[in-house]
């Protein structure tokens, strides 16, 4: 039996084995939408060009009309004979219209075709993850309004640092996504043109208006050149790029959350809604939420990498290998989506323990900066001077177990005779903080204007 879309070449239909491997269709049905939207733009484009009858142009859409219903219901029936979503969407359309259906094919490719349907798919798919994100950083945002004066130890190599505020350690998240969301928007800027009309790789002869069909489809203008239209994917490598960047930070919260649960550091809690048990020790709380995000990033870096090894050695124009891009970005983007959701979820969740964190907000001589910052701006020391005294300061503290607070101002006046009573004011962890008050400083004042101020952002991007 001849195939029904290249019959007239080929006297007899492919090896099963050849259409399983070729088909596409169980993973491109997701495009039907898309799909429909550009047949129903180019179909009113030719109409308007006069190359289809006002007729069939009418027949034509009516039919799309039907068939994406019957997708929408789930009363569609998808044919993997019919290779993919066009010829599933085209065959139906026949059945419903007749001869015109046919006609619909006329100045395109499934190659511009499925560039266009992929294009949207992806722009509409970052939007959403738009919208996602921007309520993940309210959910930062708010919290850290909430505990922007809440002390917890900041760290760096995984040792106690210097203190820091919960408000402002949440914040540091809140800018990450805002780049993600930036890298985001950079790439549908970018991926904003139209191939539609670039037909298999040369363009078509037909009188055709690409302009019209890229404003009929919201893309800021047509493709310039017909061979790179149909073989682009740097729209698809570009947002898994920035889903991937967006997805390691995600992990980089998820694992903060998993230490903060954790006894060792009970900084904070999650509820019953974010936690599961164990099947064999009834004590447990695991942070499985966090856990699965954390795991969930390498599917995203993957389907990234994936797609590069697929295109890396491709010659122009379009070539079969470039089906396997859609199982990974489908992917990608339905992994990050859940991501993103469960990380808002569990920061709306986290409850602060506010003593545990400041127990070990002052512990291994966290303020012992705020002592060398007091040696240079009190006693006028070179900052590599004042360095030595507070690490002999430190030497000394740790000799007998104690805090830098508990040393006497006889053993302080015995590394440095020109230390006063006043360096006790800072070391407390609470003068500590609300003496970082440079721009993108700690201080709970400037944490109280940061989140203020992107609650505010945010909320004027909803108004819009």
């Amino acid at each position: 039996m001849s195939n029904r879309m290249w019959g007239g070449r080929f006297a007899s239909g492919p090896a099963e084995i050849m259409a399983d491997i070729n088909a596409s269709i169980d993973f491109d049905k997701r495009l039907a939408a898309q799909d429909i939207r550009g047949s129903k733009a180019h179909a009113a484009m030719l109409g308007a060009a006069g190359i289809l009858s006002a007729e069939d142009v009418a027949a034509i859409a009516a039919g799309l009309d039907r068939v994406g219903g019957e997708i929408e219901r789930g009363e569609f029936a998808f044919s993997r004979e019919l290779e993919d979503i066009h010829m599933n969407v085209e065959s139906r359309l026949r059945d419903l219209i007749g001869p015109a259906a046919g006609r619909l094919h006329t100045a395109r490719s499934r190659n511009d075709q499925v560039a266009t349907d992929m294009k949207l798919w992806v722009r509409d798919a970052i939007d959403s993850l738009d919208s996602q994100l921007a309520d993940l950083q309210r959910a930062l945002a708010e919290k850290a309004l909430a505990f922007a004066d809440t002390v917890m130890p900041g760290f760096t190599h995984l040792q106690p640092a210097q203190p820091v505020t919960f408000g402002h350690h949440l914040l540091a998240y809140v800018e990450m996504t805002g780049r993600d969301r930036g890298r985001l928007a950079d790439a549908r800027l970018r991926l904003n043109e139209c191939p539609l009309g670039s037909a298999a790789l040369a363009g078509t002869s037909f009188p055709i208006d690409r302009e019209a069909t890229a404003r009929a489809l919201g893309f800021d203008r047509p493709t310039a050149n017909s061979l790179d239209a149909v073989s682009d994917r740097d729209f698809a490598l570009e947002t898994l790029a920035a889903a991937s960047i967006c997805a390691v930070h995600l992990s980089r919260l998820a694992e903060e959350i998993v230490l903060w649960t954790t006894p060792q550091f009970a900084f904070v809690r999650l509820s019953d809604a974010f936690s599961t048990g164990s099947s064999i020790m009834p004590q447990k709380r695991n942070p499985d939420a966090a856990e699965l995000v954390r795991g969930k990033s390498g599917r995203i870096l993957g389907a990234l990498q994936g797609l590069l090894v697929v295109l890396k050695g491709l010659p122009l124009a379009y070539g079969k290998d470039m089906q396997e891009d859609k199982e990974g970005v489908f992917d990608a983007v339905h992994t990050l989506s859940l991501c993103i959701a469960a990380s808002a979820g569990m920061v709306r969740d986290m409850q602060p323990d506010r003593e545990a964190m400041r127990r070990w907000a002052g512990a291994a001589y966290a303020t012992a900066t705020d002592l060398a910052d007091w040696l240079v701006r009190v006693l006028n020391l070179p900052f590599r001077d004042a360095h030595h005294v507070t690490g002999r300061l430190v030497a000394a503290a740790a000799s007998r177990n104690a805090g830098l607070e508990e040393l006497s101002l006889a053993e302080m006046q015995a590394v440095e005779p020109r230390i006063t009573a006043a360096v006790f004011d800072v070391l407390g962890v609470d003068a500590s903080i609300r003496s970082r008050t440079s721009f993108g400083g700690t201080a709970p004042d400037n944490v109280r204007t940061q989140a203020r101020g992107w609650l505010e952002r945010l909320g004027k991007e909803t108004a819009t």
